[in-house]
């Protein structure tokens, strides 16, 4: 197996073998570059705000009241780094294959399949959430109570997948739509809400503002404990905004675009984040809020007019189910793309490399379709869990995933450092400090879930399962792993496609 998780073995050019085209460019052939520089900077806005944002923090604030904006801060500033990690991931070779392909090149073919795999796990669950969330959405509307969550949520499934399957240009198009929909909601609810503090105005539940939290319990009414342990949801919300880099692999000129895109990310985790969370914690006693329905609906229920709060509160119930549509559509776009690169380097089925005449790689998506159905059961069997359940499971896929691309950014300063490479000008500022600081607070962040007894603990303890299984898979797929690199060394070689051969066995 030392074979395959060889390091180049030659630098060209004060850059390593496996960087030029012949190592990399077989995972861009069929796709086009059909994205805007407006797709791409929705599709960072878009990634920065999903489901974890406009579902999750009501059962969050819920459980550990106003401090849960503090926890935001914190785990949208770990975010960040991540972000620029990335960034200067992608300046350094743009690959719609994102931080898979850079574990390949920077950490060894195991890294890459363990990296692909647990994104995909990520990716999956996130699908279940946000089908879950779309099925919680639409019965908010008395018509659709009498229909089954698990058929709401299997509708939206089959929605999202025929948007991603046309083109994507369709799917930029409606991302960014659905990108634009979300910030056009949350800056209603801020206008709205900082109007509601700026007069002192009531809702029915009582005053608001400062006083009205005190006399709640204050900044921190359940005390800190409860604060630290919500922090795997805040890091969920966060979820999605390694998206951008993806997307780069689609869109011309990402080395002026991605800079750009990434450290707007910033300014957004504030406004709308910490802002909505500091907000929603004035407006309205923290015990208003619950884990089965969005906050920002909740606040606009409880005006003063009962029509106008109903009418108010349809509306935005009708934004954040786009906004669960938008992460599920983006989920579907993901995945189709880190399998396509895992399976044309042999780990992942060879159904998930193939792609329609429209350059879209539905094997991948189909897969994940398929484990979106295991989400549709949930809902089917236990509906009020099926959320909690699933947004656990999926942590597990984003503290791992955003792991890997910050050991990548770490070997690629090393790589710098020795000559192997030149960095692009873009970097992760703090490096490699920050670093470290990002992967103890991963590692924090996963200590906090075991001890969320009993959903957080049970999902932790899922990794004396999800580990052994990704062993099985790496002996699985070896021989086809194997294979795949002896072609690049042959491409690189003789400088064309090496001829097929039949795979050796496992």
């Amino acid at each position: 197996m030392g074979a395959v998780d060889k390091e180049p073995a030659a630098i060209i050019g004060g850059r390593p073998v496996d960087e030029t085209p012949a190592q990399f460019g077989r995972e861009q052939i069929g796709y086009r570059k059909e994205l805007k520089p407006r797709h791409l900077e929705m599709i960072a806005i878009g990634g920065a705000i999903g489901t974890g944002l406009f579902l999750g923090a009501g059962g969050r604030l819920a459980q550990a009241g106003p401090i849960l904006v503090l926890v935001y801060a914190v785990c949208g500033f770990f975010g960040f780094l991540i972000l620029r990690a990335l960034g200067e991931l992608v300046l350094h070779r743009p690959s719609s294959g994102s931080f898979v392909s850079y574990a390949r090149e920077f950490l060894g073919e195991k890294a890459a399949f363990v990296a692909g795999w647990m994104y995909f796990l990520n990716w999956a669950m996130t699908g279940i959430v946000d089908s879950t969330a779309a099925a919680l959405y639409v019965q908010y509307w008395s018509a659709f109570t009498v229909v089954p969550q698990w058929l709401l949520a299997l509708i939206a499934l089959a929605i999202v997948l025929g948007i991603n399957l046309a083109s994507v240009r369709l799917f930029g198009e409606m991302e960014f739509w659905f990108a634009l929909i979300k910030v056009a909601a949350l800056v209603l609810f801020l206008v709205v809400g900082a109007v509601f503090l700026a007069f002192g105005w009531p809702t029915d539940a009582g005053a608001t503002g400062i006083p009205m939290a005190l006399a709640n319990g204050g900044f921190a009414p359940q005390g800190l404990l409860p604060a630290i342990v919500v922090a795997q949801g805040a890091v969920f919300a966060y979820s999605g905004i390694e998206l951008v880099g993806t997307a780069a692999g689609e869109v011309e000129n990402p080395a002026k675009l991605m800079p750009k895109a990434i450290n707007s990310v910033l300014v957004r985790i504030a406004v709308f984040y910490c802002g909505s969370i500091l907000l929603l914690s004035l407006l309205l006693p923290y015990t208003a809020y619950s884990a089965d329905q969005s906050p920002f609906v909740t606040f606009f229920s409880h005006l003063g007019s009962p029509q106008l709060g109903a009418v108010i509160g349809s509306v935005m119930n009708a934004i954040v189910l786009t906004a669960a549509i938008s992460s599920l559509n983006s989920g579907l776009y993901s995945t189709g793309r880190v399998l396509h690169s895992m399976s044309l380097n042999g780990a992942a089925p060879r159904f998930t490399a193939r792609m329609n005449k429209s350059g879209v790689p539905y094997g991948g998506m189909l897969l994940t379709v398929a484990f979106g159905l295991v989400g549709v059961g949930l809902n089917a069997v236990v509906p009020q869990d099926a959320f909690e359940i699933v947004l656990n499971v999926a942590a597990l896929g984003i503290i791992s995933s955003w792991a890997i691309i910050m050991l990548c950014q770490m070997q690629l300063q090393r790589w710098a450092k020795q000559g192997r490479l030149v960095r692009p000008a873009f970097r992760l500022f703090g490096a490699p400090f920050t670093g470290y600081l990002t992967l103890a607070f991963l590692l924090g962040v996963l200590v906090l879930m075991a001890l969320d007894y009993p959903v957080g603990t049970y999902t932790v303890g899922l990794l004396v399962v999800i580990i052994p299984l990704l062993f099985v898979g790496w002996f699985a797929f070896r021989g086809r792993i194997r294979k795949a690199v002896q072609e690049r060394e042959l491409e690189e070689a003789f400088g064309a496609p090496a001829p097929s051969a039949p795979d050796p066995p496992a």
